[in-house]
């Protein structure tokens, strides 16, 4: 392909970042605080993700949903109201904001020099060079963070045509369908599917498992499926045996799904679409990764990753981001991009190197889902001495109040060091009690120092202050006991 094609260099750089999404972005921006001599390519839109097809966009849609059910569901408290949803409108902001925060990404992008930005495909060739529209460029070091793309079953998208929507492109409508499948129930799957429910579109949520937010804690999760059922339609634990299209008598085409119920029954769906929110999948191995020495795993996760910056074993190769699969969540590849980026240059005595996280999962449904610090499943491996302070939301003082009460939160802590080791939870709020969950963790503080802090009263988080009592009763006394009998007392 032109120069490339004869092997001539056409470029030499000090660091090449392929990918500008979140994590090529922020490696970007670190690295040119000092290297001069770099290069950013990237293959479609120079946003990111969360801006344009993720985060924002969805929320937004989310916004909306909940505002119509507020008003749909208001009789109890006295308010009585006719509601209207206009579908076009409702898409019609979603885009329109979701353009405004995408705007902001662009224009920062706009003001990178133009002669570091490189628009195409990018392919590593077999002499680790860098091949992209007519150039052939040779790196020193290569940051790669490439991103995700949704996963359609084999052949699904040849049997639904235009009635499969993926979370690429489900932002992309003008209005509103009469009925929709959803297939999966993690986070994509659960928020999308609840907010076209609520704004009126007839939907029903398949998932082959009996779970639902990738929940561990089967107390949770059944908690969880509890609360999400007085007002979702979900086929969980069940099965698709064929999925298609067909023209209808009015002309119109509608998608069909084949399916084996919980029960064993056979059954079929059929509406407007189908959404396919069965996770994302990285596409590294289209790259000529292993041309670079990178190894990859059956699950197309490169081997020997160092999870504090990305680098590959003592190669001078750098995969972060969703790219990498092992968290595919926004903070994560921003935290892996500043890293990739401060490492690439090891002159900055400004460098930093951001520490992991501690894992940390919220669910925009409603009641929210998060998980925080280690699963119950983890813990119990671990054969760390434990327990797990409850509280249910389904009572709550301010919970009844506000008429959002039913929830579950589970904190599960350490017997040997007074710790949180994690926590899991549906119910209100369920943001801000595993940010504070996070930080405890974090900063390793105890329980008798979480609840030496101030509670509010009446707020929600009180009922995080009841776990935590919970918690501490539980594993207070037994905890002195053994202790005392291992020192001989």
């Amino acid at each position: 392909m032109g120069q490339s094609s004869t092997n001539q260099i056409t470029r030499k750089v000090s660091v090449a970042i392929i990918g500008a999404g979140t994590a090529g972005q922020n490696a970007f921006r670190q690295a040119q605080k000092t290297t001069e001599n770099i290069v950013i390519i990237n293959d479609g839109i120079w946003t990111t993700t969360c801006a344009t097809i993720g985060c924002m966009p969805s929320k937004l849609l989310i916004a909306a949903a909940a505002r119509a059910h507020e008003a749909k569901n208001s009789d109890e408290f006295g308010v009585h109201a006719d509601v209207q949803i206009d579908g076009k409108q409702v898409m019609a902001r979603v885009q329109a904001e979701r353009n405004r925060f995408a705007g902001f990404v662009q224009d920062q992008v706009d003001s990178w020099p133009e002669d570091k930005k490189i628009s195409g495909r990018a392919h590593i060739n077999k002499q680790g060079l860098i091949e992209v529209n007519d150039e052939l460029i040779a790196a020193d070091k290569i940051i790669v963070a490439t991103g995700s793309s949704p996963f359609i079953p084999d052949d699904w998208a040849d049997k639904l045509g235009e009635t499969l929507i993926t979370s690429d492109t489900v932002f992309e409508l003008t209005d509103l369908p009469t009925s929709m499948a959803v297939i999966g129930a993690g986070a994509i799957g659960l928020e999308l599917a609840q907010a076209f429910n609520r704004l009126g579109v007839e939907v029903t949520l398949f998932n082959r498992a009996n779970r639902v937010g990738g929940l561990q804690d089967e107390s949770i999760n059944q908690k969880a499926i509890e609360c999400l059922s007085y007002e979702l339609n979900m086929q969980l634990n069940s099965e698709i045996k064929e999925v298609g299209k067909q023209t209808n008598a009015n002309d119109t085409v509608s998608a069909f799904i084949d399916y084996q119920d919980s029960a064993g029954q056979s059954q079929r769906w059929q509406g407007d679409c189908v959404i396919v929110a069965t996770g994302r999948r990285n596409s590294i191995d289209q790259l000529g990764i292993e041309n670079l020495g990178v190894e990859l795993d059956d699950k197309n996760r490169p081997k020997n990753l160092n999870i504090n910056t990305g680098q590959i074993g003592d190669l001078e190769v750098y995969i972060i981001g969703d790219a990498n699969a092992h968290i595919p969540l926004l903070h994560v590849a921003s935290d892996e991009g500043f890293s990739a980026g401060s490492e690439v240059c090891r002159d900055n005595v400004g460098a930093y190197i951001r520490p992991p996280a501690i894992p940390l999962s919220i669910i925009f449904c409603e009641p929210q889902i998060a998980t925080v610090g280690m699963s119950l499943p983890e813990i119990k491996q671990s054969e760390r001495q434990h327990v797990t302070g409850k509280v249910s939301f389904d009572n709550q003082g301010r919970s009844r109040i506000m008429g959002v009460n039913c929830g579950l939160l589970h904190i599960y802590g350490c017997k040997e060091t007074d710790k949180i080791l994690g926590a899991s939870m549906v119910g209100p709020d369920a943001e801000y009690v595993a940010h504070i969950m996070a930080v405890a963790i974090t900063n390793e503080l105890s329980i008798k120092a979480l609840l030496d802090t101030p509670f509010y009263h009446p707020t929600i988080l009180e009922g995080l202050r009841s776990a935590l009592r919970d918690v501490q009763k539980q594993m207070a006394i037994p905890f002195q006991t053994e202790k005392k009998k291992q020192d001989g007392f």
